[in-house]
Formats: structure tokens, C-alpha cells, sequence
């Protein structure tokens, strides 16, 4: 009789004990599932202010550029009115040849985007492996 009750008792522990495993599973789970929802919501506002204001800095810029250009034309009219177009034409085309070469090389370089939750998820898998179920959260 006293068997069965050990028998009982260890069965009872191995299930409290199973739950209690995936119930941490879970909490852990859920709190790096939490980390990458703030991470995406980070560079959503990251890229919507960069969008902002990158579009309001080449308008801005744009315009100057084009009022200066046509100033400088206008001035030089008389006199060298072929040459300051055809600068100006060279100054813009390599400007947007230079943007699009760092545009380029900027899509090329990839996101950081989840990179913390990643680091978090090799740092448990790695405690995983060794068997270190004592490192905190």
C-alpha cells in the first residue's frame, strides 16, 4: 500500500513538475513574442519619421536648388547663360546619381530589425543546450 502512494505521489511530481516546465515555456514564449511586437512598432515609427522627414528635406531642398539654378541662369544670362545650364544640369544629374548609389548600398546593408530578439532567443536556446535552466529572465 505504501508503494502505490509513492507510486501516486511521484506521478503527481512529475506532472506538477512538467506543468510548471511549460508553463515557464510559456511565459517565455510570451515575453519574447512581446519583444518582437515592440521592436516592430519601433521601426514602424522610425521608418514613418524617416519617410517624414526625408520627404520634407528633398522638397525643401529641391526647391532651393532649382530657385538658386534658375537665379544663377537668369544673372548669367547675358553672358555665359549656356555654361551655367549646362553646370547645373551636371551638378543635379550628380547628386542623383550619388543618391541613388547610397540608396542602393543602404537597401544592400539589411535590417536590424528583430536583431534583440534574436540575441534573446540564441541566449535560450544556448542556456537550453547546456542544461542552465537557472538563468534569469
Amino acid at each position: 500500500m505504501g508503494d502505490e502512494t509513492g507510486r501516486a505521489s511521484g506521478q503527481r511530481g512529475l506532472f506538477a513538475s512538467t506543468k510548471g516546465l511549460l508553463g515557464t515555456g510559456v511565459t517565455l514564449l510570451q515575453n519574447r513574442l512581446e519583444l518582437l511586437g515592440v521592436e516592430l512598432a519601433e521601426e514602424r515609427v522610425r521608418l514613418v519619421s524617416l519617410l517624414a522627414y526625408g520627404g520634407a528635406a528633398f522638397l525643401c531642398i529641391a526647391a532651393g536648388l532649382i530657385f538658386l539654378a534658375i537665379f544663377l541662369t537668369v544673372l548669367l544670362w547675358d553672358s555665359n547663360r549656356l555654361l551655367a545650364l549646362g553646370v547645373f544640369s551636371v551638378l543635379f544629374l550628380g547628386a542623383g546619381v550619388a543618391s541613388l548609389i547610397l540608396a542602393r548600398n543602404l537597401a544592400r546593408s539589411g535590417s536590424k530589425l528583430f536583431s534583440a530578439s534574436l540575441a534573446e532567443l540564441r541566449k535560450d536556446r544556448d542556456a537550453l543546450s547546456t542544461g542552465d535552466t537557472t538563468r534569469s529572465q
